[in-house]
């Protein structure tokens, strides 16, 4: 792929890194204004953040023996990771094409791992009462591990079609992002749209409607380059879609990590008495297969981006 164009976006036209940089370029990059500078701040000083959180949780937890609380933990530990990897991929994405394109494979991966955590903690606190202890209640974590291993397949394969296919492109990498949301997110558009149960009338029910509504308006500033494509030029360095998506997926999870807690909290003596708590084996079982499953993908897309021909070498062998 031209380096040009691969590291070009539509509506942003200056401020573009070196497409060559130094592993220390990229890290001094950090304090100098790119157009990636707040792409990266904006997932970094979250990760701190959710990483605050985290370690305040496993300060308060009996980790050994509170089996309740494990699925939360899991959750949190995913919610550090996806933004601390998508903050690196940012980083260190000017260095080289192939370099650029591996960054976010990797991206990718901790982000369907951070959609498996989410699947995790939904199944083991904010089911609405109809849906615990069915048979979609019993593979639903099943599925979200197939769901994600999928979702990164597609979303690395995506990268293959940048130049030819643009618009495919961007319809494969969305929709690769938005199955395993929906199906992660079916208990939640139950209990929000159909019926919730007794136990799930809580405070928890408004956070879960804020949180739907930010993944959406994420889901818009990504698909349509807003606001850099009616005006280019003018949102390069601040305000363009990435970074306003960057913003609304990280409220978006910290409204649904508040939604998580309540539904934990308020709702643990139904849940106790109602269903059983995840086990060790059937946790680290499901992060353990979608890591490898995940990992697998990466690799061999990766070894893909040097087995593949540029496309002009192509066309002169043709």
């Amino acid at each position: 792929m031209p380096a040009k164009r691969v590291f070009h976006e539509q509506g942003i036209l200056f401020g573009y890194r070196h497409p060559q940089s130094s592993a220390m370029a990229c890290i001094l990059s950090l304090f100098q204004m790119t157009n990636e500078t707040l792409n990266i701040w904006t997932h970094l000083l979250p990760f701190w953040f959710f990483a605050w959180r985290f370690v305040t949780a496993l300060y308060v937890t009996d980790i050994k023996n509170d089996s309740y609380s494990w699925p939360m933990l899991v959750y949190m530990c995913t919610s550090c990771v996806y933004p601390l990897v998508s903050s690196c991929a940012h980083t260190f994405s000017s260095m080289s094409k192939n370099a650029r394109h591996i960054c976010y494979f990797l991206d990718y991966g901790a982000v369907n791992l951070f959609s498996l955590g989410s699947a995790i903690a939904y199944s083991a606190y904010t089911f609405p009462d109809a849906l615990v202890c069915t048979t979609f209640h019993d593979y639903y974590v099943a599925l979200a591990v197939l769901n994600a291993t999928l979702s990164t397949g597609l979303s690395c394969y995506s990268r293959f079609l940048e130049i030819q296919k643009p618009r495919l492109c961007k319809v494969i990498r969305v929709l690769a992002f938005a199955y395993p949301y929906t199906w992660d997110s079916l208990p939640i558009f139950y209990r929000l749209f159909l019926f919730s149960g007794e136990s799930a009338q809580n405070e928890a029910t408004l956070y879960h409607q804020k949180h739907v509504i930010m993944t959406l308006l994420a889901s818009f500033l990504y698909s349509a380059h807003l606001p850099e494509r009616l005006a280019p030029g003018r949102f390069d360095y601040i305000g363009h879609s990435h970074q306003l998506f960057h913003v609304c997926v990280i409220l978006a999870t910290h409204l649904q990590m508040e939604a998580i807690l309540l539904d934990k909290t308020l709702r643990k003596e139904w849940l106790l008495a109602t269903s059983k708590p995840f086990s060790f084996s059937q946790i680290a079982g499901a992060i353990l297969l979608c890591i490898i499953f995940s990992l697998s993908n990466i690799i061999y897309f990766s070894a893909a981006l040097y087995r593949t021909p540029e496309p002009e070498l192509r066309k002169k062998e043709t």
